[in-house]
Formats: structure tokens, C-alpha cells, sequence
């Protein structure tokens, strides 16, 4: 499978990057590292700079019909950049649009809010997102990851980096359920 990580230019949370993509890496899935500009993208330990990950495609000339999957990792930084960015948040929408599998982790919700595709479903998040996901019409709950297909595609969601390894697991047997 091929599945696409996008991310801000900063910001992004560096293990909800890494540990999702080795393990699409480890079961032999193409991960693409797609921002919303060229060049490197800046990943973060909470508030502290950590590595840089060169960019392998830019929103705007990436298409979700390339792709098998998405995977949003979290950061705070991170989705509240994507969520102002327009040709982000299309791309986003045009997973859903298309039926394609989504995964989101920790403060990655807040990109799904803008796009208008949580309505009707159920997911998780870090916390503070709960009252945000209530107002764009889906359910919160607090649960260490959890799969909705209330709509088209199926979404995969999960907390925290705690949920890592619950999150890689499940996000990557949904993908392949879904590319079967």
C-alpha cells in the first residue's frame, strides 16, 4: 500500500510520525511524506525541536487516488496549521470523498473538524479536542483507539502517543482490510 503522512512544515509531534511510518515501513508499505510546502518538515518533542524528514510531495500536486490511506499525526502545532491551509484540508476531504481510509492521532482531529467529515462518526483524541468535535457533529470517546465507519471510509483514531503501538497495529489492518 502506499499511504500518505501529511503534515505542516512544523510542528508535527516527531514519534506520531516515525513510529506510524516505520511500522507501515516494517509491513512493507510505501509511506509518502506529503506537507504543505517543499522542502524539510520540522518535527517537535512536545515544545523542543527534534529531526527534520524531507518532503516527498506538497498538497496541491498530491492527489488522494495516488494513495491507499492517510495518517495525520498529531503535535498541537501541526493540525492547526493544516486546518488554515485550504489545499490541506481538500486534501483531507478528498480521502473521505473518495471512501479511502483515514488515521488520526492526538490533536490530528482538529484538521478532520475543519473539513466537515466528522459528523456522524465517533472517534478519539487528545482530550481538549472533545468539545470541538462535539460542536462539528461527532461523538468523543475516550478510548485508546477506535475505528468508525459511519461514512464513507473508514476512520481509525486514537489519543496519544501512549496509543502508539494500539494505533500503528490497527490503522495498518484497516488500511489493507479497506485496499483488499
Amino acid at each position: 500500500m502506499r499511504i500518505a503522512f501529511l503534515t505542516a512544515p512544523e510542528g508535527v509531534e516527531q514519534v506520531e510520525l516515525t513510529d506510524p511510518w516505520q511500522a507501515a515501513v516494517d509491513a512493507g508499505h510505501e509511506p509518502v511524506l506529503v506537507s504543505t510546502e517543499p522542502g524539510k518538515v520540522q518535527a517537535f518533542h512536545h515544545l523542543d525541536k527534534a529531526d527534520t524528514f524531507g518532503v516527498d510531495e506538497v498538497v496541491g500536486e498530491a492527489s488522494a487516488d495516488s494513495f491507499d490511506g492517510l495518517v495525520l499525526p498529531g503535535g498541537v502545532a501541526n493540525p492547526d496549521v493544516l486546518r488554515s491551509d485550504d489545499r490541506a484540508v481538500a486534501f483531507v476531504k478528498d480521502f473521505f470523498d473518495q471512501g479511502r481510509p483515514v488515521a488520526a492521532i492526538c490533536h490530528a482531529p482538529w484538521t478532520l473538524v475543519e473539513a466537515d467529515v466528522v459528523r456522524g462518526r465517533v472517534l478519539t483524541s487528545w482530550p481538549s479536542l472533545r468539545t470541538d468535535i462535539r460542536n462539528a457533529g461527532g461523538t468523543w470517546v475516550d478510548e485508546r483507539v477506535k475505528i468508525c465507519d459511519n461514512g464513507p471510509g473508514k476512520l481509525v483514531t486514537s489519543r496519544k502517543p501512549d496509543d502508539l503501538e494500539a494505533f500503528c497495529e490497527t490503522y495498518l489492518r484497516v488500511f489493507a482490510q479497506e485496499a483488499a
